[in-house]
């Protein structure tokens, strides 16, 4: 067994070479086993190691063979194995199969092992052989229900738009799973002809299909599907599909008409991630006419997620009337993640002074908020703010944080000599240096970490 599980991972993890050599030959890439097979695959051998094989290693194996991106194999809604929190080294370009493997890694598809139909939808995905789409749009007519929820995978792997016809019409197929699966294909294949179909799988009674079919439309895009996706996020039983309807509008950037929707959703909806997604979509449609459903997000949302994220929209959207919500959750909010992005938020805003909750949080008790607090200062440069600026930096614990309040010093307009002489004494080098430029009263270029928000909701 362990011979077999040994070629498995090897096998499958080279599986991504794709310049031709005379011979085989095997190079290690890095501690992670990556390794580079520049021969075509043995897809017999790799499909009979499989037989069997414990999940988890082959979902490593599988994955190894992935072509990134929305695409992954692992992000298809179903899966004959399925490990969300397995990752591996991202590959890409395609994979070479000898010609003579096809039949077999066609029939695989269908396998009753599983790990035989994970690798197979893996290196059918990768494949280089042009013929091959024809033959898996073939697999879609004339196999059992797990072929076919296979083959589609694959298909939507390799982004086959010439299959989206064929990929189209199993959005009726009988079973849920398959309609799911050919939902997330055609998704990847961008073929908009296909919109009509995808608004029909939107009403399906599996919520896994609905989903997949939000997930397409947005990635899709045009304006057919706005009054649908604002349907879902406003109707639908399950939260997780509302939440990939506002993902979807902010994608497909419907900002005049899922604006008021969104509003709605982030102030109403019961499912604190279909609020937090609301806010953020409606960041990214650009609408500046929801700074009242944001605001009221900021100030009273139970969820702390949720007011991180309205505070980040509100700061993204640069809507200047927020600025005594943004101050005030910066002094009172009980969660530290909250108070920095407010900060951050209000440094984005290009105001004439800085709000006296901004100097306060200078001295806050959690180090990102100072952090913040302090590049804000310098994005406002009040002169008026740099004697406290001054008094923060002589007690300052953290190193990142004094280099962060020597630059708003420097843009404030202050030198505070005794102090910044002080910091030409420190071990970091950067602070040194920043206490020199300070000195200098240099107010060009700077080395600086950019204090983003954390990342935002995404599917």
């Amino acid at each position: 067994m362990r011979t077999r599980l040994t070629m498995l991972l090897a096998g499958l993890v080279t599986a991504g070479g794709t310049e031709a050599a005379p011979k085989p030959a095997l190079e290690i890439r890095d501690v992670t086993t990556r390794v580079a097979l520049v021969a075509p695959v043995d897809v017999r051998a790799l499909l009979d190691a499989a037989k069997g094989a414990p999940p988890a290693i082959c979902v490593l194996a599988a994955d190894g063979v992935r072509n990134g991106g929305w695409g992954w194999s692992s992000s298809a809604p179903v899966m004959p194995l399925r490990s969300d929190s397995i990752t591996w080294p991202r590959r890409g370009g395609p994979t070479r199969i000898a010609r003579a493997d096809s039949p077999a890694l066609l029939t695989a598809l269908g396998a009753d092992d599983p790990c035989v139909r994970q690798m197979a939808i893996s290196l059918n995905g990768r494949s280089d052989d042009s013929t091959l789409v024809s033959e898996l749009t073939a697999a879609l007519g004339n196999g059992s229900v797990v072929t076919r929820q296979s083959a589609v995978v694959a298909l939507g792997l390799l982004s086959a738009k010439s299959a989206a016809g064929s990929v189209s019409r199993l959005l009726r197929d009988p079973s849920p799973d398959v309609r799911a699966n050919a939902a997330w294909a055609v998704g990847r294949m961008g073929d908009r002809s296909v919109t009509s179909a995808l608004t029909s799988v939107a009403r399906d009674e599996s919520g896994l299909a609905r989903q997949a079919a939000v997930i397409a439309l947005g990635k899709l895009g045009g304006a057919e599907p706005v009054d649908v996706l604002i349907r879902v996020l406003r109707d639908d039983s399950s939260a997780e599909v509302r939440r990939m309807a506002a993902w979807a509008l902010a994608e497909i950037r419907a900002n005049a008409l899922a604006a008021p929707a969104l509003a709605t959703a982030l102030k109403s909806d019961k499912d604190s991630d279909v609020r937090e997604m609301a806010a953020w979509a409606l960041a990214s449609t650009r609408a500046k006419d929801a700074s009242d459903a944001l605001t009221s997000a900021l100030r009273s949302d139970a969820s702390s997620d949720v007011r991180e994220t309205a505070a980040w929209a509100l700061g993204e959207l640069d809507i200047r009337d927020a600025g005594d919500a943004l101050a005030s959750a910066l002094s009172n909010d009980k969660e530290s993640k909250v108070r920095g992005t407010a900060a951050w938020a209000i440094g984005q805003m290009n105001m004439a002074h800085a709000p006296q909750a901004l100097v306060h949080a200078l001295h806050d008790s959690d180090d990102d908020v100072r952090l913040k607090a302090a590049w804000a200062i310098s994005q406002i440069a009040d002169g008026d703010a740099a004697m406290q600026v001054s008094d923060a930096l002589k007690s300052e614990p953290r190193e990142r944080v004094r280099q962060a309040e020597v630059r708003a010093l420097i843009m404030t307009g202050g030198k505070a000599e005794e102090v910044l002489s002080s910091l030409l004494q420190s071990k970091d080098e950067k602070t040194r240096e920043l206490a020199v430029r300070a000195l200098a009263g240099r107010r060009g270029s700077w080395p600086w970490p950019w204090p983003w928000p954390r990342p935002r909701p995404m599917p």
